[in-house]
Formats: C-alpha cells, structure tokens, sequence
C-alpha cells in the first residue's frame, strides 16, 4: 500500500500542476500601462482655408456690355489699375453731343456779355445765357464722367483672387466681375462645429497644418468668433491669424487644433483605459474596477484629476469583457 501511495503522489502532483496551467493559460490577458506625469490638451478640431481679411468684389456701375479683361487671376494690381473695359460707343456720343452743347452755350455766353456791357440787352438775358453756359460744362462733365465708368477700376493694391467674366458677358451693377485681396493682410477661416463654438474664444493658441507641407506646424490664435453661425452647416466660423508673417497662398486648406484648455503635470493614463468613469487594476493576478474622476480628455491620453497615483498601473486596453476579481494574466 505504501509504495503504490507513492506512485500515486507524483501523479497527484503533476495533475494539479496541469491544472494550474489550464486555468492560467485561459485566464484573460491584459497589458498594464503605468500613471505617468505629463501635459494635457484640450482640443477642438475644425477645417480651414487662408481668405483675404477683406476681399473686394469688383464689379461695373453701369450696364453694357464688356469689351476687354485686362487682368487675369494671381495677377497683381495696384489700385486705380483698369481691370475691364465696356463698351463705351454710347457714351463716347453722349460726350460728342454735351461737348458741342457747351461750346454753343459759351458762344451764346460771350455773345450776350458783350451786348450786355454796351447796354443793349437785359440783365435778364444775360443771367439766362451765363446760366446756359453753366449748364453745358456740367453736361459735359458729366458725360465725361459716365464715359469713364465704362472703365472698371482696381480699388485697392491686391491680387486678383477670382476672374468671372469673360469679354462679351453684359456687366451690371451688383454682378460681380472679379474678386480681389491683400495677400499680406490675410487669416485662416476656420469652420467649428456649434457643439463645440462655446469653448473657443478669442485669444486662445491654434495649430495648423496641411498636406502641402508634410510635418510643419502653423501657429496663430483666434481673433474672433463670428457671433452668428450657419443653420445649414451647424457651424460658426473662427478667424484665426498666425503669430508672425508666414506666406500662406489664398484658398490653402489647412486643419486646425485650437487649444481650448492645457494642464501642465497633468497625472494621464492612455485614452482606452478609461471605462465608464473608471479603470481596471491587477492585484494578484485579478483585476478589479476603480472608480476615477477625469479632466481633459485628449486623443491618446487623459487627465485623471483623483482616483490614481503617478506610479499606479491600469488596464491599458480593454480587450473583451472584464469583470471584478475575474482571474487575468498580465502580458508581458
């Protein structure tokens, strides 16, 4: 009886040791990631494009149609510049005809003068005909001025942001012909949803960046926030400026980060640790839920503001179901 008690001992052995293995080889795998010290950064992501801070619509003060474009998108103008040409045959006649008018007036003029200063006429007469005379150099003046409307002007020094006419189109008041801009007074209108615009105020720090330039980070702050937003869209707009002089092309699409709020020694644990208001320690081998009370919550990270300790480690991702006291196996 002994010696078969001492076989069977081994074998009792090795059983519970393959039971050990079992059960630990179907325990739950897990990654810990430990509390560590660092920034926190609250973000609002928006979309943007570089516009001119105050573009200039060109368009014709009277209707006629256009004869010549004189400039032509990116092209550089100085203000007074002609930019398009209508057609002036009209005026030129009106002018013609005032021109003749007035010189018949100031015949009449001189004519009268002289009668009157022998006596012969009346002072009625006289003022008619000076009044006549007057009255023909305004017509004149005027018809001059009408034929210089028919050349449509830069009024500012800018680029030509947008051409939309073509010769041949009939230019109207309120038809916009071209667009024009500053390109050294510009911003970056940026697009921020409504469920986000009451965090973003003027002053505070955006980053910008684009697929032009792979890698390079723009920096700027809010100007402003337009006060009234699109029902359509959902959304307001931001104007933001960059800190210093930076060349950006008009039109440029840019993604914006505005900087909403940013702790610094802020205690983090990474972003898919958190789970519902609280995050899975290990102690012997078993996890157990702890409840946390978080701060900014950023893209990878987020601020634990009580619940941990710089130095605790955490569930770093919640892989599958967890349950407390259920059994894990911490991957190394």
């Amino acid at each position: 009886m002994k010696r078969i008690a001492l076989w069977l001992l081994p074998l009792a052995l090795v059983a519970v040791a393959a039971a050990w293995w079992l059960l630990a080889s179907r325990a739950h795998k897990v990654e810990l990631a430990p509390v560590r010290i660092g920034q926190a950064v609250e973000l609002v992501y928006a979309t943007g494009f570089v516009e001119a801070q105050q573009p200039v619509s060109v368009s014709a003060r009277l209707t006629a149609p256009v004869r010549q474009v004189l400039a032509e998108e990116a092209q550089t103008v100085v203000r007074g510049q002609p930019l398009i040409l209508l057609d002036d045959e009209e005026q030129r006649h009106a002018l013609q005809q005032a021109a003749a008018q007035r010189r018949l007036a100031q015949q009449d003029e001189r004519r009268v003068l002289t009668l009157f200063a022998k006596g012969w006429v009346t002072r009625a007469a006289r003022d008619s005909a000076v009044a006549a005379a007057q009255s023909g150099r305004a017509a004149e003046d005027s018809a001059r001025a009408r034929l210089d409307q028919m050349i449509v002007r830069s009024g500012i020094d800018g680029v030509v942001l947008r051409r939309d006419v073509e010769p041949g189109d009939l230019a109207s008041p309120g038809h916009i012909l071209m667009t024009l801009g500053d390109p050294s007074r510009i911003w970056i209108t940026a697009t921020v949803d409504e469920r986000d615009v009451s965090r973003v105020r003027a002053g505070q720090e955006a980053l910008m960046s684009s697929d032009a330039w792979p890698g390079r980070v723009l920096h700027g702050h809010v100007r402003e926030v337009t006060p009234g937003g699109d029902p359509e869209q959902r959304a307001f707009r931001a104007r933001i400026v960059t800190d210093g002089a930076v060349a950006l092309p008009l039109g440029l699409t840019l993604e914006v980060n505005i900087v909403t709020r940013r702790a610094q020694q802020a205690l983090l644990v990474p972003a898919t640790a958190i789970e519902d208001g609280k995050v899975w320690i290990v102690r012997d081998n078993r996890v157990h839920a702890k409840p946390v009370r978080t701060g900014i919550a950023g893209t990878n990270d987020v601020q634990i503001l009580s619940g941990l300790s710089r130095g605790d480690m955490v569930v770093k991702t919640l892989e599958g179901k967890l349950k407390d006291d259920m059994r894990v196996r911490v991957r190394r």
